[in-house]
């Protein structure tokens, strides 16, 4: 018996463009939403949890239309927040991302995250399934928890908009990664999201 979880970042919004915090799905983010939606449908979803923002409730909703026998639920530990500041270990060239980051967010994130690890990362008994639509630093958060990898990687773990993230503890062994950032359900076109690519 294994525990899933699913871990979506919500579509691309339309007032990403202009710097504005949220905002409801752009055309291009109800596609992403929808092949994501697509993509899962054949999952036994047992929990669909999202945080409260607008461009996430969205993607839930899509998925929600897909799969009607799911009732998304909103999580204010799916918020999306900063884990931590600069720390001893963190490169100097992310020192400039956090210049407008305050200590009183860092500490609220950080919170966040210790609860929302308490609450999401437990084993619960028999085969589950669950789903979790939410931030970027949120699922960098969580894979870097489950790699147990120092506390400042979670910036360099970056997940397109409806990229699918899993994770998956069996019984009696600890959670482990089983893909990142997959996807396979979207067309170039639609994979944004992600920091500028180094060309290959």
């Amino acid at each position: 018996m294994t525990h899933y979880i699913y871990l979506v970042r919500h579509g691309e919004h339309q007032d990403a463009e202009h710097g504005l915090v949220d905002g409801p799905l752009s055309p291009r983010g109800r596609r992403q939403a929808s092949l994501v939606a697509d993509r899962l449908s054949g999952v036994p979803l047992d929990a669909v949890w999202h945080s409260p923002l607008m461009r996430a409730s969205e993607t839930a909703k899509a998925v929600a239309d897909r799969l009607p026998s799911v009732s998304p639920e909103p999580s204010a530990l799916l918020f999306d927040c900063v884990p931590t500041g600069m720390t001893d270990q963190t490169p100097a060239s992310f020192e400039p991302f956090f210049g407008s980051v305050t200590d009183a967010e860092i500490e609220a994130g950080s919170a966040q995250m210790d609860d929302a690890v308490s609450e999401f990362l437990v084993r619960k008994p028999g085969e589950v399934h669950e789903l979790l639509i939410t931030h970027n630093f949120v699922i960098g958060w969580f894979v870097r928890e489950v790699l147990q990898a120092p506390a400042w990687r979670w910036m360099t773990l970056n997940q397109a908009h409806c990229g699918l993230t899993v994770i998956a503890q069996k019984q009696g062994r600890p959670w482990t990664l089983v893909s990142h950032n997959d996807l396979a359900h979207l067309p170039v076109e639609l994979r944004t999201g992600l920091p500028e690519q180094y060309p290959v």
